[in-house]
């Protein structure tokens, strides 16, 4: 239910009148659409340069722009807020691993990265869905641990899968032990 404190946008309440607090969760607001829809079509696009990396770099950016929006809306309200800092912020680490990774190329960088890019948007959609699910269509149904645990039921075993069987991982480990087989015979 809202009160004279809050604000109601598209069924959503937002606990605020202060218009410096609205225009930061709009900013907030889109750059997380973007994060999202970057971070999907970098998944879902073939590896390498092009369309991944494109939308990858996209997603880490829109990501960092809701990092720093949502650090300004929990300092604003602490109380309440401390566990989107928490989310964010391991979203936003995971995320700047993932990305390091890939770039500096370290050691089974492809797994790195898959890994922390992947762990990035699970924290990034576990942050919404425990901040917003109470109010959204069929979502409002479920109990509040499902907020908690849905995103990490759906990505983690995605992850899995893709650390096993992605073609580019597998790729990448066999020129590794083949490289390993060459080192040692010279």
């Amino acid at each position: 239910m809202a009160d004279e404190n809050t604000t109601v946008i598209l069924g959503i309440p937002i606990p605020s009148t202060d218009p410096v607090f609205l225009g930061i969760v709009g900013v907030h607001i889109v750059f997380g659409l973007s994060a999202v829809i970057a971070g999907a079509v970098a998944m879902l696009s073939d590896k390498g340069r092009g369309g991944h990396s494109h939308f990858g770099t996209i997603y880490f950016w829109c990501l960092s722009g809701v990092f720093v929006t949502m650090s300004a809306l929990s300092f604003m309200r602490w109380a309440e807020n401390y566990h989107l800092f928490i989310l964010g912020t391991l979203s936003f680490a995971s995320a700047f691993f993932g990305r390091t990774a890939a770039r500096r190329h370290w050691y089974h960088w492809p797994r790195l990265h898959l890994t922390g890019m992947g762990a990035s948007y699970i924290f990034m959609l576990t942050a919404f869905y425990v901040d917003n699910g109470k109010n959204l269509p069929l979502w409002k149904e479920l109990p509040q641990i499902v907020f908690w645990l849905l995103p990490s039921a759906i990505g983690v075993p995605l992850i899995l899968y893709a650390l096993f069987r992605h073609p580019l991982v597998i790729a990448f480990d066999r020129s590794q032990r083949k490289t390993a087989r060459l080192a040692s015979s010279t």
